[in-house]
């Protein structure tokens, strides 16, 4: 059975983060891991409160979990501190993992900072050993400098972020307006849409989450890196069709909408 690990920080209200990881893993075949990065106080209204795990307890859980188990894929979400960050890269460099994921939480969907600023410039040099990066607009902005209004800025930001070593960088379109959700996906080889309709409704929490754990299992499964790219992106599409409506904020999504 394939095996992911994700590095993150926990949810209290189960939508987003490893809870929403180990839920997506589960639901495509994939058996999950998690290391926790941090722990937050929260619900479908907000994050009230959160604190980090110490850098020394992160490191522990990934070599853990790594020493017995092992992983075939590798998500990274919520990382908190320019210290974890570092760890977690330091940690990179010395495993050499297969198929590492990095969604760049900076943002709750409720507008909580999730990444402190200190942290940005850590994130930058993390995104080295990225097999696939996934920026929401907001993350691309401040990770390529670079303010996005169209398909164009999407792509520029792309690039830019593509030079700072990720194999591949999903630029979601998620935030922008119109009829379609289109994400813009750039490679060495060039870049590629896609695209599908912009879902209405509030319960979308843990949308990005979700999206790259699914990128992150189906690489684990074997998929090519433009299969896993759509193969996630549908199968997010599904879970959001089929939320449960729960809680009176930004609710979560239905991770087993399939089953």
């Amino acid at each position: 059975m394939p095996t992911a690990l994700t590095i993150a920080g926990s949810d209290s209200g189960g939508g987003a983060g490893i809870q929403a990881d180990l839920k997506t893993f589960a639901a495509l075949g994939v058996y999950g891991t998690s290391a926790i990065t941090a722990v937050t106080a929260q619900n479908t209204l907000g994050v009230r409160a959160w604190e980090p795990v110490s850098v020394a307890l992160v490191i522990s859980q990934i070599d853990a979990v790594l020493d017995d188990i092992g992983a075939d894929a590798v998500k990274i979400g919520m990382l908190a501190t320019a210290p974890i960050v570092e760890a977690v890269d330091t940690a990179l460099a010395r495993l050499a993992l297969p198929h590492v994921v990095i969604d760049p939480v900076m943002i709750a969907k409720g507008g909580d900072r999730l990444l402190k600023e200190d942290a940005i410039v850590a994130l930058r040099s993390l995104l080295r050993h990225a097999h696939v990066v996934t920026p929401n607009i907001p993350e691309a902005e401040v990770l390529a400098g670079l303010p996005i209004r169209n398909l164009d800025d999407m792509r520029e930001a792309g690039a830019r972020i593509l030079s700072l070593g990720p194999r591949v960088v999903l630029v979601k379109g998620g935030h922008a307006g119109g009829p379609e959700s289109i994400d813009v996906a750039c490679t060495p080889q060039g870049d590629f849409e896609i695209r599908g309709p912009r879902l209405q409704g509030r319960h979308t929490h843990g949308t990005g989450c979700t999206l790259s754990s699914a990128i992150a299992a189906y690489l684990a499964r074997g998929s090519t890196d433009e299969e896993a790219l759509r193969q996630a992106r549908t199968y997010l599409e599904g879970a959001i069709r089929n939320a449960p409506q729960i809680g009176s904020g930004h609710g979560p999504l239905n991770h087993f909408w399939r089953t």
